[in-house]
């Protein structure tokens, strides 16, 4: 991957969008990092239709606020109250993910005949960068006029990745579209696959399951994968299978038709240098709908398979199987080690760097 690469747009939606929203940015603390390792922010957007509260550990969404048809506001995304939630083990709740998100088979790849091992920290793969992530550090933050600008430096090994990384990520509001914009530049050749984990219930974080979730992946393939969740290379047609979701379907209903435990899958799209329509989810309950638009050339979905209920979150919810889903818009796992997916090798240019870059909405 070299020069400017493709991009990611998520989208929330809870009404028309106005032409020129205003946009609030207010700035708090959020927390203390044990044995004096810094101060965690609290930067809070808010338009008319919807506000979210993003913290600088792991650029993690901690609220995403949306208005019913009735009016009344609920937080659609599952978390902690206080920072100590957040530095416990937990499902990458809101985290942006990284260096490389999603899995790598066995942590290991080959990069110009040199091969080199990742963190295991998912069975015998590892999985969202390894144990220490891009969610478990403290980003440097700058506010903007409609939203707030996080960076930090990779340094050359950590996790087991070769090169420096420098990384910006961006999240900005404009009425109820939510931008996230993701640059990167290296100093040597890694793989790099970012994107933001966070797990939507869109009838209200703390309510029992998503199953009247209404769900569309505009996706005509998708990647079978073998039983610790690495694809197995095959790029499998979704015609006739329980992964066609081009036409909408009720997500309980489908997974009690196709005995399905849930998804955690890779569809394929068509990526492009614009942004694209990628998936959407239907609340009927409360009119809610998400919209998500992407330039990547892959989506998970992910319906909390692994939520168990042990986790204590906001307002004293508890998370059990199914009670929030995940659109990670990405490249394909396991890229680094399958040719024929998409690359996503980020290789610097003749001035020594490269750029990277993808927008989520």
């Amino acid at each position: 991957m070299t020069g400017l690469a493709a991009g990611v747009r998520r989208t929330w939606r809870s009404c028309t969008p106005l032409a020129f929203p205003m946009v609030s940015v207010t700035r708090a603390v959020f927390g203390d990092l044990p044995l004096g390792a810094g101060t965690v922010e609290k930067f809070q957007l808010q338009s008319d239709q919807l506000r979210v509260d993003i913290i600088s550990w792991g650029c993690t969404i901690t609220a995403l606020e949306v208005k019913d048809r009735q009016g009344r506001a609920s937080d659609l995304v599952l978390g902690f109250a206080e920072l100590e939630g957040y530095l416990q083990k937990q499902p990458y709740f809101g985290a942006v993910v990284g260096r490389v998100a999603n899995r790598i088979a066995k942590g290991t790849f080959t990069l110009d005949g040199k091969e080199y091992q990742l963190a295991i920290n998912n069975g015998p793969n590892s999985l969202h960068g390894g144990v220490r992530g891009f969610d478990k550090v403290l980003w440097t933050p700058q506010v903007l006029s409609n939203g707030v600008e996080f960076s930090r430096v990779s340094p050359d090994g950590e996790e087991g990745y070769p090169g420096e990384l420098k990384v910006w990520v961006t999240y900005t509001l404009d009425g109820g579209e939510l931008v996230i914009n993701y640059r990167a530049q290296a100093s040597q050749t890694t793989p790099v696959n970012l994107t933001n984990h966070s797990y939507f219930n869109l009838a209200g974080q703390g309510s029992p399951n998503i199953y009247d979730h209404e769900v569309t992946i505009e996706a005509d393939a998708f990647l079978p994968v073998d039983e610790t969740l690495i694809p197995t290379g095959e790029v499998a047609p979704v015609q006739g299978t329980a992964f066609d979701l081009r036409k909408p379907v009720e997500l309980g209903k489908h997974l009690q038709e196709f005995h399905m435990n849930g998804f955690d899958h890779n569809f394929c799209l068509k990526g492009s240098k614009e942004k694209r329509f990628c998936a959407r989810v239907h609340h009927a309950g409360s009119g809610r709908v998400l919209e998500v638009y992407t330039t990547q050339p892959g989506v998970q979905f992910y319906t909390g398979n692994f939520l168990d209920g042990t986790l204590k979150g906001k307002r004293g919810a508890v998370y059990p199987k199914h009670s929030g889903f995940c659109l990670e818009t990405q490249n394909w796992p396991d890229a680094v080690n399958q040719p024929h997916f998409p690359p996503v090798l980020l290789k610097p240019d003749l001035s020594g760097m490269d750029l990277w870059e993808m927008d989520q909405i």
